[in-house]
């Protein structure tokens, strides 16, 4: 047999490409297939697909604590000089926590505020507004909203929120299955060592432990094969046997250029050898390839290896781990847990980094990049470095590590005192990548959150940089704008009319925030319009049917857009707002108040047509309006919002939210204008 040693020794940015090359010929570069699995069961899974509720929750108008359930309006005389008695059966009716309320009730006494009168009575000594100590219907979450994104590790919170909003499967990401194959002659289990003790020339085989265990952290399944000695048909067999029944194999050892060293040409014959050696320390000897079901006799060459794994039907990847411990784990992070973080649907793991200063001159090859092991700590006012042993074989380095400096290709080192960036094992602070909205509320910031956070590098190594945490609090249009005037938001969504000059947003810009440069960016145009009861019961044709006393109304929040909007059509008909059969009665979206209507709360609300439809509602359309997104300059020329920008700048999220009904998004993304101080 003919020995081979490395077919090249290759960066590692082109180590990268050609086995992100060979993934996505065979369709492996995607996250992995989603199962279903109990919602109790789930806890740390990778949601597959977005969640959205199959049920309200409450589902039904609940009691809030221990009392009584009445109604409200029959209590409005009660008070210490005259008690008002509530005949139990017709004016009361005691309800524990969390009992739904009968149909006529709209609020609830808490029994501490009720005295017994007699077997039939009961006495209170003031009134109780409407829906009080009243859980409505849909209070936590509403049928059909977003539950959880996918891509979503799963917390206990988060097992609450899908059982309660009705899922008893979720479907999460499949775990990788990871064969870790040990090979060597040489080597003995750590339960041989314990019972016979360790002779000269054995070797406790730890490795696949190690490596093992990182692919269990990192979200696979591993499996951990029995060791393979040094021979070539034996080592043949077992990767043979692992590509059948696993995603990836980690064969560890082997991989170098001495006479027992088998592992590439095991790789070469059972499949393509796509990579023989890589620039960088520790873990020169890396081995990169595909194991396929069936090969041909001719063996693939580097030359030829695209056209050979683009006509097969299924292979397996394969990484040749090298055996020094060091240079094993650390091939594991480099190669392993992207591969993994992408097959789950995840960014690639980025240490949190801090800068310091190196204690000792260390000198580097000069083509290689380098990972140094480090302790750091803080002298005075100054983050140190200080070197660990560089050895590949001192496993007990990366125990005692607090990070890794590394050194990159073309470098001879660092000199003494030399600021480095230290990426660090121990975590002091998660980097904040999370885009705070306060503001309006629209059913399209659910899909904006969820794209988001779908959105990654499509690089070799997965950029974790791009992706984003998308919150939102529903605060109002006035309310948004308030917030960025207190530095509590990175941008708000809003849709005020100026009564005056029939604009959207610029008036109230400049009032609430007079000194802040802002850029004001188009995200829709949506249809606000009256949601009523499927067939339209009332026969509500309009705002002017508000005038109706029959007619039950549920409003959103005072400064809501929405609600700005009422007043102003209304004031224009001639509607006084205190004649309008549930005006005061509130809510913060347009789901909920779709919810109100659906459980009979409310004949009708002012609301987007999307939450009519969510809801299997009917719609009175009453006009199109402009919802904007205002972002102070500071956070718009961030990095931070850049992939929000490109988000809605983009094709794709504008053609999803443009084929929703009652959206339009052909403007979406546009600069409508700029206001502030700094403005041109």
């Amino acid at each position: 047999m003919t020995r081979k040693v490395y077919l090249e020794d290759i960066p590692l940015d082109e180590a990268w490409r050609r086995f992100s090359d060979a993934l996505k010929a065979i369709g492996r570069w995607q996250p992995i297939e989603g199962e279903d699995v109990p919602v109790a069961r789930a806890l740390g899974r990778i949601t597959a697909r977005p969640i959205w509720a199959q049920v309200s929750s409450p589902a039904y108008h609940a009691s809030a604590m221990d009392g009584y359930a009445v109604r409200a309006e029959e209590t409005i005389t009660a008070n210490d000089t005259q008690p008002l008695q509530l005949e139990l059966g017709s004016q009361a009716q005691y309800v524990d926590t969390g009992d739904p309320l009968p149909g006529w009730a709209d609020a609830v006494i808490m029994i501490e505020q009720v005295q017994p009168s007699g077997t039939t009575h009961i006495e209170i000594r003031a009134p109780i507004a409407p829906w009080t100590a009243v859980r409505p219907l849909g209070e936590d979450m509403v049928a059909t909203e977003l539950v959880l994104p996918a891509n979503h590790i799963l917390r206990p919170v988060d097992l609450g929120a899908l059982a309660g909003s009705g899922h008893a499967l979720v479907n999460v990401r499949r775990k990788p299955r990871v064969a870790v194959i040990p090979t060597g002659t040489e080597l003995i289990t750590v339960e041989q060592a314990a019972q016979t003790g360790v002779k000269s020339g054995d070797i406790i085989e730890y490795n696949s432990i190690v490596l093992a265990a990182e692919v269990e952290h990192w979200g696979g399944v591993a499996t951990r094969y029995p060791i393979v000695i040094d021979n070539f048909e034996a080592i043949k067999a077992a990767v043979a046997e692992a590509a059948a029944r696993h995603d990836l194999i980690l064969i560890n050892a082997g991989s170098s250029a001495g006479s027992e060293d088998f592992t590439a040409r095991v790789v070469q014959e059972l499949g393509t050898l796509l990579v023989h050696g890589i620039a960088v320390r520790p873990g020169h000897p890396v081995i990169l390839g595909m194991i396929e079901a069936a090969v041909s006799d001719q063996q693939s060459t580097i030359s030829d290896q695209q056209s050979a794994i683009s006509s097969r039907q299924s292979a397996t990847p394969i990484v040749g781990v090298p055996g020094y411990p060091v240079s094993a784990a650390l091939t594991g992070e480099i190669f392993v847990e992207p591969l993994l973080a992408r097959w789950l649907g995840l960014p690639g793991h980025q240490k949190p980094t801090l800068r310091g200063h190196i204690t000792r001159k260390l000198l580097s090859p000069l083509g290689e990049d380098e990972w140094v092991r480090v302790t750091t700590g803080k002298v005075g006012e100054r983050i140190v470095a200080a070197p660990l042993s560089r050895g590949a074989g001192v496993i007990t380095s990366l125990v005692r590590a607090d990070g890794i400096v590394r050194i990159p290709r073309f470098s001879e080192g660092v000199a003494t005192g030399a600021e480095v960036t230290i990426e660090l094992y121990t975590d002091p602070a998660e980097i904040d990548r999370t885009i705070m909205h306060i503001g309006s509320h629209d059913l399209t910031l659910d899909l904006l959150a969820q794209h988001l956070a779908e959105m990654s590098s499509d690089s070799p190594t997965p950029d974790r940089s791009l992706q984003r945490r998308f919150v939102s609090a529903h605060a109002g249009s006035l309310g948004g704008l308030i917030a960025l005037r207190r530095g509590e938001a990175h941008l708000a969504g809003s849709h005020l009319l100026d009564p005056e000059s029939g604009e959207y947003n610029f008036s109230y810009i400049k009032q609430y925030l007079p000194d802040v440069p802002v850029v004001v960016v188009t995200l829709l145009r949506r249809e606000q319009g009256l949601i009523v009861a499927k067939g339209n019961p009332q026969n509500i044709a309009s705002l002017k049917d508000l005038a109706r006393p029959e007619v039950r109304f549920v409003n959103r929040q005072r400064g809501a857009g929405t609600r700005v909007l009422l007043d102003y059509r209304l004031k224009e008909l001639g509607i006084a707002a205190e004649s309008v059969h549930g005006y005061r009665r509130e809510e913060y979206t347009h789901l909920a108040v779709a919810a109100a209507v659906q459980s009979g709360v409310a004949d009708c609300g002012l609301g987007v047509r999307a939450a009519a439809r969510a809801l299997d509602l009917d719609f009175v359309s009453v006009e199109w309006e402009r919802y904007d997104l205002v972002i102070p300059r500071q956070f718009y020329e961030s990095e931070l919002l850049q992939p929000l920008l490109a988000l809605i700048r983009g094709e794709s999220f504008r053609k999803v939210v443009g084929e929703l009904e009652g959206y339009d998004a052909s403007g979406m993304g546009e600069v409508v204008r700029e206001l502030g101080r700094l403005a041109a």
